[in-house]
C-alpha cells in the first residue's frame, strides 16, 4: 500500500488500539484483512485496528500502546503496511559524538545545526533525534537519545531507529573501535540501513572514476604519493600543481606549486597561522625538502587549473547533491566560492567569499548552458560514485571549477559536506531544501526496509564486509 502521512495523536482511556481513518479502515474491510501488529523503530506489538472515533483524518494510538512503543511526542508520521504489521515513523537517527553535559547545547558548538536539521521533521512526517555510542542500552534494545522540541533540546528514550544518518565529525572518531562497533551491530545484528557510512578519501574517488569515460574527463591529472619526478612533470606541463592530504577537509594542509614560463624559480602559496603565505624557492627538491618535512607519503598531486576569474580572484563552485524520497539524485544547491586575496583555496577561512551563482552569472560569462552543464556534471559523478561504492550514499558535497574553455572539472568529492555556503542569504531556500533531503531519503530507506527489497540487504551486506 501506499504510504498515508498524517498526523499521529494519543488517545486516553483506551487500550491496545490504533485508531486509522474511516478510507483507510474500509480498505482492511473490503481486503478481509486487518493489521494485528505495530512497529515503531525496532519494537513491535500486538494491536486492534479501529476506525476514528471522530471520522478525523489523522491517526490515534492508545496511551498503553504509545507508552509500550515509547513514542516521543505527536508528530506527522508516514504509514507503511506489510503483511499484518503497521508501520510508522519513521524514526532516524543521526549518529555522531562529541556530546556535552550542557542543556543548552548538548552536541557543543553543532547543537545549532543539528537543531535546524531536527527541526525538518515535521515538514517530512518523522521522528528525528541525534544520538551517540554512549546513549545506547543494548540490554533493553533502546537509546536515549536527543530530540529538538518546541521547548529546546529534550533526551528522551526510544526504541533504537528504524533508519541511521551518519554524522560522524571526523575521521578519527570515525575510525574509534566504539563507532566501528555501533555500526556494525545495528546492521548485524537489527539490520538497519546507514547511510553516509564514511568520509571519503581523495585517491580512492579518483580512483573509482578514472577508468570510467564519461566520469574522467571531468579529472584533473592526479598522483598518489608522488615522486618529486611526478611533481616537476605536474610542473612542466600545467606551471602550478596542488598538494593535497588525501584524507585532508576543509582546505587544511593544501599547497600550490608554481612555475612560470622560462623561470627556474618555484613558488609555493600556503597558509599557516591563519595568514596566507607565498615563499620563492631556487629549486622544486629545495621546496620539497622545506615545506614537507616528513615526505609526500598520503598525499596527492594535482594538475592546476587555469580557473574563469571574478574581480581576477579564482572562481570554483560548491555543489550540493542529495537523494530524494526516491532515492534519485537531485542537486540542492549551487554557490560560486571566489578565492581571498593571495589565497591557495576559496574557503571561506582562508578569505574566501560565497556568491550566488546568478550574482556573478554576467561578470564571468556564465550561461545558462554551463550553469546546466555544471547541474548535469554535479549529477554524473554522484551516480557514479554511488554505483561503484559500497554502501547507502545519501548526501554529496562537490568543488567543481571551470577552466578558460569552460571545461567543468571536479577537485573534491566530500561525503559529509559543510555548509558554509548556506551562511549566504539568498541561499536559504536551498538551505531547507537540502536539509529536508537526507529525511526524505531516510524516508525511502524505511519503506525499502520493510519491502525487504534485496538491493537494501545487499548494500548492507556489502558494507560490513
Amino acid at each position: 500500500m501506499k504510504p498515508i502521512t498524517l498526523p499521529l495523536k494519543k488517545a486516553k482511556n483506551i487500550s491496545k488500539t490504533f485508531f486509522v481513518p474511516l478510507e483507510l479502515f474500509k480498505e482492511y474491510v473490503e481486503r478481509v484483512q486487518f493489521p494485528k501488529a505495530i512497529s515503531f523503530g525496532t519494537k513491535t506489538v500486538q494491536c486492534e485496528v479501529a476506525p476514528h472515533p471522530d471520522k478525523k483524518n489523522e491517526y490515534l494510538l492508545s496511551s498503553d500502546l504509545w507508552d509500550e512503543l515509547m513514542i516521543p511526542q505527536e508528530s506527522m508520521i508516514h504509514l507503511f503496511q506489510k503483511d499484518e504489521t503497521i508501520y510508522i515513523g519513521p524514526l532516524v537517527g543521526i549518529f555522531t559524538a562529541g556530546f556535552t553535559q550542557f542543556h543548552l547545547r548538548p552536541i557543543g558548538e553543532r547543537s545549532l545545526f543539528f537543531a535546524k536539521l531536527l527541526s525538518a521533521e515535521r515538514k517530512v512526517g518523522a521522528f528525528y533525534f541525534v544520538f551517540g555510542a554512549h546513549q545506547i542500552d543494548w540490554e533493553s534494545g533502546t537509546v536515549k537519545g536527543y530530540f529538538y522540541t518546541k521547548d529546546g533540546w529534550k533526551q528522551i528514550r526510544v526504541p533504537l531507529p528504524s533508519v541511521v544518518y551518519d554524522r560522524l565529525p571526523n575521521r578519527k572518531v570515525e575510525s574509534l573501535e566504539i563507532s566501528k562497533q555501533v555500526k556494525d551491530r545495528l546492521q548485524k545484528e537489527y539490520d538497519i540501513p546507514w547511510f553516509n557510512p564514511g568520509f571519503f578519501n581523495k585517491w580512492d574517488i579518483h580512483q573509482l572514476l578514472i577508468d570510467d569515460e564519461t566520469a574522467s574527463k571531468h579529472l584533473p591529472e592526479t598522483y598518489f604519493q608522488p615522486t618529486s619526478s611526478d611533481v616537476q612533470k605536474l610542473l612542466e606541463k600545467y606551471k602550478q600543481v596542488y598538494i593535497k592530504p588525501a584524507n585532508g577537509s576543509l582546505g587544511l594542509g593544501i599547497q600550490q606549486l608554481i612555475q612560470k614560463k622560462d623561470e627556474p624559480l618555484v613558488y609555493c602559496r600556503f597558509r599557516s597561522n591563519e595568514e596566507n603565505r607565498l615563499r620563492r624557492y631556487s629549486s622544486l627538491k629545495r621546496l620539497i625538502r622545506q615545506q614537507f618535512p616528513y615526505g609526500l607519503n598520503e598525499m596527492i598531486a594535482q594538475q592546476g587549473i587555469n580557473l574563469l576569474k571574478w574581480n581576477n580572484n579564482p572562481i570554483d563552485f560548491r555543489i550540493h547533491t542529495n537523494k530524494n524520497g526516491y532515492g534519485e539524485w537531485c542537486v540542492s544547491a549551487v554557490a560560486a566560492k571566489i578565492a581571498g586575496s593571495g589565497s591557495v583555496t576559496t574557503h571561506v577561512k582562508s578569505g574566501g567569499e560565497i556568491k550566488t551563482v546568478n550574482e556573478i552569472l554576467h561578470d564571468i560569462g556564465i550561461n545558462s548552458a554551463l550553469n546546466k552543464k555544471l547541474h548535469a556534471t554535479a549529477l554524473l559523478l554522484s551516480e557514479k560514485i554511488d554505483k561503484k561504492m559500497s554502501g547507502f550514499i545519501g548526501e554529496i558535497g562537490f568543488d567543481i571549477g571551470v577552466d578558460q574553455n569552460e571545461h567543468v572539472w571536479m577537485f573534491e568529492a566530500n561525503s559529509k559536506p559543510g555548509r558554509t555556503i548556506f551562511s549566504h542569504p539568498k541561499l536559504k531556500s536551498d538551505d531547507l531544501y537540502s536539509r529536508k533531503l537526507p529525511l526524505h531519503y531516510a524516508v525511502y530507506l524505511f519503506k525499502k526496509s520493510i519491502e525487504k527489497q534485496p538491493e537494501l540487504v545487499n548494500a548492507n551486506e556489502h558494507f560490513l564486509r
